[in-house]
């Protein structure tokens, strides 16, 4: 709910006069908000107007990733041009884009026929994107796993020392502190993990890199006629095909008590239409054993980066270290089954 509240807020500031619509040459019929976007219904259809907040290079870096992925896979979003050919416009000061709407009904985690349909999709969105290049540096994360991992380490005893020195501590604080120790050694042990494994080897051979959608939410993959659409690739980037893998199943997982089987799904159906070896597997593994869930949590609270009440927060991090036990047992399988 307070996400919604956030999102209706953001939608404020958007300038939605006849005058931006007439820069993509659409006539407008109706506009309904939904996740930060506006769909708008047009005399071209459905569209979805976006305000951009980063950068012209950073949007033509997507743009330029959708137009190569498209030559092999269709099943993304496109980009409507304004009157000047361009992705973008610029009105009152801030940037707009506008997409052409896919149809189709949100993933569904819950339902194993649309975590297959998810699977078999992202196996051949990378195989579309193999060989991809661009000059924008930042984009490639290949090779820097560990280096963000020790990083991550440092921002966890910086959030150690910030609830230690709190003079009323807070229940967020206390639960924290019980369980940031266990958890930076987990860090620990995945970026062990990585230096033994082939992991910078893996990052070397092009056949294992691919554009990474890096944010597969279930709200960001439509299923429709028992395929899957993938949309909203602003936080895309180069790595290997585990990256996605690893997202994806940390996504499903956690809502089933970290059932191995849900992972043997993902894999067994991305088998389908693409292929790892047992190097990138055990990569993946060691990628799995980072507590994203945790870190993440933490790094929201501690550095205010959610605007959430203190209740939520709460909530939260309580689910995540009540589940301690099943991930250990979860990783344990993962080790044993699928490698």
């Amino acid at each position: 709910m307070l996400d919604k509240y956030k999102e209706k807020d953001y939608l404020t500031k958007y300038d939605l006069c006849i005058q931006l619509f007439n820069r993509f040459n659409l006539k407008v019929h109706d506009v309904m908000p939904v996740r930060g976007v506006y769909i708008v219904s047009t005399n071209d259809g459905e569209k979805v107007l976006k305000r951009v907040e980063y950068t012209k290079e950073e949007l033509r870096f997507i743009y330029s990733i959708l137009s190569y992925i498209r030559t092999k896979f269709s099943r993304v979003m496109d980009f409507v041009k304004d009157v000047n050919g361009e992705i973008y416009t610029i009105w009152n000061g801030n940037m707009y884009c506008v997409m052409d709407m896919v149809e189709g009904k949100e993933c569904n985690f819950n339902s194993p026929i649309d975590v297959k349909i998810a699977a078999r999709g992202l196996g051949e969105l990378h195989n579309a994107s193999e060989g991809f290049k661009t000059s924008l540096n930042s984009k490639y994360n290949n090779g820097k796993l560990v280096d963000t991992f020790k990083r991550r380490i440092q921002e966890m005893e910086f959030f150690k020392n910030i609830a230690s020195v709190h003079r009323k501590r807070s229940e967020f604080d206390e639960i924290f502190l019980n369980n940031v120790d266990i958890y930076i050694e987990e860090i620990k042990k995945s970026i062990d993990m990585l230096q033994k494994s082939f992991y910078y080897k893996l990052c070397s051979e092009e056949d294992k890199i691919v554009i990474c959608h890096h944010d597969l939410a279930y709200h960001n993959i439509l299923i429709n006629n028992e395929e899957a659409y993938f949309i909203d690739f602003d936080y895309a980037m180069i790595d290997l095909k585990v990256h996605d893998l690893c997202n994806f199943i940390n996504k499903v997982v956690k809502s089933f008590a970290f059932d191995i089987e849900k992972a043997s799904i993902i894999l067994e159906n991305y088998f389908a239409t693409n292929t790892l070896n047992k190097r990138e597997l055990e990569v993946l593994h060691a990628m799995l054993t980072f507590p994203e869930d945790f870190y993440s949590i933490s790094k929201d609270y501690y550095t205010k980066r959610k605007d959430w009440e203190e209740d939520v927060f709460l909530d939260r991090l309580k689910r995540k270290s009540n589940y301690k036990e099943d991930r250990e047992e979860f990783l344990e399988k993962f080790r044993e089954d699928l490698i």
